[in-house]
């Protein structure tokens, strides 16, 4: 059967939401990592986009593998035995909570930004997003169909902006320095993984292509793959264009009731173009908060007891995650989801360049478990090119995790993922092992069918 071409373009770039919009606040991230030097602004964005390049051909090849959904779980539970999937699931359940609180402040941010009067309020604003966000997802999946429009509009209206951008009188703004904490070389690769939380969308289409039952293997295999490559073009278009305008127009480190992005659009395309850029940016924002409000729960949901295909039960956690309101969404998945979120956005103040040092740590933890796991296969199947891509993409992982883990604050993200996956191996274990495990992050993608 076959589906739609309009259905799977709209399915694409729904699944880029996440990517996209962590343009919103990555860049700033990294120039403040380097203290403000905007002439090393441009190479340090560079190096994040050459990175996620390499993430994305080695996923190219994991989807590959695994048509079906499950990614980096999939992966690391076949290479080394369940046991292992435990270890991308519980980064996975740390990455939906760190990016509906990331996202729902910047959205508080990017309001803030266009009203400045309202920065008393950051945190109830963030946390008033977060609520409306799961308010939305409680009755059910609203549609992949509005992540699509959103992120098509927010491409559109940034292209617009780096048009007008061109020709627009260059006014420095902000934080400006000419010299970086340390030489440029070292400056750029201690930065550049603070910024990594644009590869952070990387791992969805992987596990996204679930949703693709209309397809069969070879379809999903090759739309997965196209996805992955289309966000690279369109990400990484879109990071390296606001990069060198930000550079151009010397926009630096904003004040504190503003962003960096915000900023650019504003001295690029003042008016009704930077309103409308503002509220486009927001909005994207929920979005990705929105996918990761589906996902968590759902990801609960296919970890639940429940009665399996074959008979008998199976699932290892209790049964209550999984129960569904008639909207087939899973109620206290959600609301778990909201309250962890809430804490993380009123612990950082609301601020969500403070939560990017939290960011791009569990999801790496689950990219290395994903490419250790392809690059034995490729040793174990004698495909010796497969395995140099493997190996190197795995050295590149790893030291964004120790970069970014050196800094202090990360090691309570590891530590989050660590003690998840923990807990879950030892329900596991307590429920006899039960087989499937590895394939609950494809599960997870449907939620919304009342048949899963």
């Amino acid at each position: 059967m076959h589906a739609r071409p309009v259905l799977l373009v709209a399915f694409a770039f729904a699944v880029m939401a996440d990517p996209v919009s962590s343009v919103a606040y990555a860049i700033e991230a990294a120039l403040r990592a380097l203290h403000g030097d905007l002439a090393l602004l441009l190479p340090t964005m560079g190096l994040v986009v050459g990175l996620i390049a390499l993430v994305i051909v080695n996923y190219h090849q994991l989807v590959a593998r695994y048509p079906q959904g499950g990614g980096a779980a999939a992966a690391a539970g076949e290479a080394f035995g369940e046991a292992w999937a435990f270890l991308p699931i519980g980064a996975l359940i740390v990455d939906f909570v760190l990016t509906i609180a990331i996202s729902s402040a910047a959205g508080a941010s990017a309001i803030i930004a266009y009203l400045p009067a309202a920065a008393p309020w950051r945190i109830p604003i963030a946390l008033a997003l977060t609520a409306g966000v799961a308010g939305l997802t409680w009755f059910g999946h609203l549609g992949r169909a509005l992540f699509a429009v959103m992120t098509l509009a927010f491409i559109a209206i940034t292209v617009a902006v780096l048009a007008r951008g061109i020709g627009a009188p260059v006014h420095p703004v902000g934080t400006i320095t000419h010299t970086a904490a340390h030489g440029a070389p070292l400056a750029v690769a201690l930065a550049f993984p603070v910024a990594m939380a644009l590869a952070t969308g990387v791992e969805a289409p992987s596990s996204a292509i679930a949703q693709l039952g209309q397809l069969d293997d070879d379809g999903r295999r090759r739309f997965g793959r196209i996805t992955l490559w289309l966000t690279l073009v369109i990400v990484g278009g879109i990071t390296l264009g606001l990069t060198t305008e930000a550079v151009h127009l010397q926009i630096g480190i904003p004040p504190s009731d503003s962003t960096q992005i915000a900023e650019l659009a504003q001295r690029a395309a003042p008016g009704g173009l930077y309103a409308m850029f503002q509220l486009l940016t927001a909005l994207l924002l929920l979005s990705a908060a929105s996918s990761s409000f589906q996902a968590g729960p759902g990801l609960l949901k296919a970890l639940a007891r429940h009665h399996g295909a074959r008979g008998g039960e199976t699932g290892i956690l209790p049964a209550v995650w999984g129960t569904t309101n008639r909207h087939h969404t899973p109620y206290w998945g959600v609301v778990l989801f909201l309250g962890v979120s809430g804490a993380v956005i009123t612990a950082a103040g609301g601020q969500d360049q403070r939560l990017v040092l939290f960011y791009a740590v569990s999801v790496f933890m689950s990219f290395l478990a994903g490419l250790i796991a392809m690059a034995r296969f490729s040793a174990r199947e004698g495909k010796p090119g497969h395995l140099a891509v493997n190996v190197v993409g795995a050295v590149a992982v790893a030291f964004v995790l120790v970069i970014n883990l050196a800094r202090g604050e990360p090691i309570a993200s590891l530590a989050a993922a660590a003690l998840i996956a923990a807990l879950l191996h030892r329900l596991w274990v307590k429920a006899g092992r039960p087989r499937g495990v590895r394939d609950a992050a494809a599960e997870a993608e449907h939620l919304d069918d009342p048949a899963a």
